[in-house]
């Protein structure tokens, strides 16, 4: 055996943060705990887990401070709310059969304990020290998270203590603004009145990013903090090369043209998995878009069945058949673009689009905000908190 669990409770400063393994002692688990109990180091001195002086916890437990304990008030915290937190989590464990009663005696457990050093309230240390043992033990044991759960939530949250989101699009449909412009403060104004939403992504039309580059990104996210940003370089040769540039630059998605070689989408695409952000491909004047997905080794996240500008009034929506685009990967979205208004949202969304590309129609409208917002209204999407921390699945 040799399981793992992880759990977080509470409230800073005294939120408790514990990472544990359990196994026999006889495989790598009981090795490490007996490397962990003889090989101290400054700091991070190991300790068994008691309920109180002389009653040692069963199975036996090895405590070690993920925090450098620096002075006596610390080690005291250590050494009683969270030392007797641990071990009674376990007794009980035991007691209600979530570790078997019959295998105490042959399991060890190695648990990683995080006080925060500003933390005061021993209370408050040992109970959230318990409930996250606990909830960590109880996780350990039946191999939380199942793949199931973890497909399904890896995109549907953000860390608490990253400070700003990486927004992943899980929960389509979308309305992604395209700023067709080279005025950058003229952006920042617009980006202003936009109504805050999750459903909402900032695409960097190609105009603005020949004005100012891939690092415009930057100047957006100021703008805009936390926003899904589609740098939009309709890249045609150099895949991997140009993807990287707008990884670098902190972009979220780089756009690729379907009329590149098949090997420089395939390369931007591999190289956009590499770096953990979003390939399109826009289908702006090819013919067949189909062919061009079937003979793509491995299919982007993003086809834009996209009308051009110059030719809006004189060709229909160039959505051909979605259904079937999607058939050739369940994951792909499919973004439509090229003059889209309000009163053809539905249709769009009817047809199977995921994304809704609307560019002037929003960021030349007299009423920003309110143009935005009944884009937003067709969309229908309601918003989540992605920092929530969740204990209950």
């Amino acid at each position: 055996m040799f399981l793992v669990g992880e759990a977080l409770i509470g409230e800073a400063p005294e939120l408790a943060h514990i990472d544990l393994i359990i196994g026999e002692k006889t495989g790598p688990v009981g090795q490490a705990f007996a490397n962990g109990f003889t090989q101290l180091s400054a700091g991070h001195t190991p300790l068994l887990s008691v309920v109180r002086p002389n009653l040692l916890a069963k199975p036996a437990t090895l405590i070690v401070p993920k925090v450098t304990v620096k002075n006596m008030a610390q080690a005291a915290q250590i050494f009683g709310p969270a030392q007797t937190a641990v071990a009674r989590a376990v007794a009980d464990s035991v007691e209600e059969g979530i570790i078997p009663l019959d295998q105490i005696e042959d399991l060890a457990i190695i648990v990683s304990v995080f006080i925060h050093p500003e933390a005061k309230d021993y209370n408050k240390i040992y109970r959230y020290n318990y409930g996250a043992t606990k909830l960590a033990l109880e996780r350990a044991m039946e191999g939380f998270p199942d793949t199931k759960t973890l497909m399904y939530e890896k995109d549907r949250t953000m860390h608490a203590i990253m400070g700003f989101k990486v927004v992943r699009l899980w929960n389509p449909p979308y309305l992604q603004v395209a700023f067709d412009m080279t005025d950058i403060e003229g952006v920042k104004n617009i980006l202003k009145q936009i109504p805050q939403s999750d459903h909402l992504i900032i695409e960097a039309g190609t105009p603005l990013i020949k004005q100012y580059g891939v690092n415009v990104v930057h100047a957006i996210r100021e703008a805009r903090p936390n926003s899904f940003v589609v740098v939009d370089l309709k890249t045609l040769d150099t895949g991997n090369l140009e993807v990287r540039m707008v990884a670098d630059a902190t972009g979220d998605a780089t756009v690729i043209s379907g009329l590149a070689p098949i090997s420089t989408i395939e390369k931007a695409i591999k190289e956009a998995r590499k770096t953990g952000i979003y390939s399109v491909i826009d289908m702006l004047n090819v013919d067949s878009p189909m062919d061009v997905l079937k003979a793509l080794p491995v299919k982007p996240s993003v086809v834009e069945l996209h009308r051009a500008i110059d030719t809006e009034g004189k060709s229909g929506h160039a959505w051909g058949d979605i259904p079937a685009m999607k058939k050739l990967s369940e994951r792909m979205l499919i973004a439509v673009a090229g003059g889209i208004r309000v009163d053809t949202v539905k249709d769009a969304l009817k047809a199977g689009a995921d994304i809704i590309v609307v560019g002037r129609a929003i960021t030349k409208a007299k009423d920003v905000r309110s143009m935005a917002e009944q884009f937003i209204e067709e969309i229908k999407q309601s918003e989540i908190d992605q920092y929530r921390i969740m204990t209950d699945f």
